[in-house]
């Protein structure tokens, strides 16, 4: 899978492209990545990216020029252009439904990142169009199942905005999705773009040391999705199914005057998976009872929900 990010920060994903699973991902090339500065192809002596916007109104916005030379520098036209079809119509229409190679950054501070030369990119780069997301407070809210979604793809294109916004042409034109990762607002899509970048890279097969890892997990697949069960196993727990996670010990049994569960250490997996179960049932409804109109819940979890119900009064 291969991302591009187009930013004025270059800089900012040094750290990221560096550090834990990401840096992992991109050293195995089971992702890559590559960053480019939008400033590169502004055409004046200020490198003027923004602008103020029509019929007035605070701070800037970011000028379309600059970003449409971008994405033909990518090799990606606008979605009306007969030479490049959309070809990711597909997956935004699903994703609206459910509601829900080499590593070479070019991100240092003292080398700014350039536009690539076609010379510079895999063969196969633009067999097809990228999908394109603009990152913006004004998205669709960016999803568990959305980043599954996203993790199925071959190339994705990261447009973080920035100031008042990114002119709404270059939305029109060029971008299948428009994401937010909350409702708040964030002085520029960079945070947010690593965010979501984490989020799918975790979902490529090979880059976590334990595939099961991201399907026993808050907002995870349901238990008829998992295939990672080794027959003959007893498993301990449910797939989330759109629930939060349950809550995790580990040694030693007792710290602070509190002991772990006596469940968790009795080797009774029975037990232990039930009680799992009540526990993302518990804390679901606690901190996110919206999330329980969505879950495939089975008519025992709805039993237990229930019941947790009645206890908490």
């Amino acid at each position: 899978m291969r991302f591009e990010i187009v930013t004025i920060f270059p800089g900012f994903f040094a750290g990221f492209f560096e550090n834990g699973i990401v840096r992992r991902a991109l050293a195995e090339e089971l992702v890559a990545a590559e960053v480019h500065d939008l400033r590169a192809f502004t055409h004046d002596r200020h490198r003027t990216v923004d602008d103020r916007p029509f019929g007035g109104g605070e701070g800037m916005v970011l000028k379309a020029e600059p970003l449409a030379e971008a994405m033909a520098s990518l090799g990606i036209n606008p979605k009306s252009s007969p030479s490049c079809p959309d070809t990711t119509s597909q997956l935004a229409e699903k994703l609206n439904a459910e509601g829900g190679g080499g590593f070479n950054p070019r991100i240092m501070a003292s080398e700014p990142a350039r536009a690539l030369a076609p010379e510079d990119e895999p063969a196969a780069s633009h067999s097809s169009r990228p999908t394109v997301i603009l990152l913006s407070a004004q998205g669709r809210r960016f999803t568990q199942a959305v980043a599954r979604e996203l993790a199925t793809l071959d190339r994705v294109v990261l447009i973080c905005g920035r100031y008042e916004g990114v002119d709404e042409r270059v939305n029109e034109l060029y971008c299948d999705m428009e994401l937010s990762i909350g409702d708040y607002v964030l002085s520029g899509g960079e945070l947010a773009a690593a965010v979501v970048m984490d989020a799918t890279i975790r979902l490529i097969p090979g880059v976590l040391g334990n595939e099961a890892s991201s399907e026993f997990e808050s907002f995870g697949v349901a238990d008829a999705e998992i295939t990672s069960d080794t027959e003959g196993v007893p498993r301990s727990q449910h797939g989330a199914g759109g629930l939060l996670d349950y809550p995790h010990y580990t040694r030693p049994a007792e710290f602070g005057g509190l002991r772990a569960p006596e469940v968790l250490m009795n080797g009774d997996h029975l037990q232990i998976r039930r009680w799992r179960r009540v526990q993302q049932l518990r804390k679901t409804l606690a901190n996110r009872p919206d999330l329980l109109e969505g879950a495939a819940l089975s008519a025992e979890d709805r039993k237990l929900l229930a019941s947790i119900k009645r206890e908490e009064g």
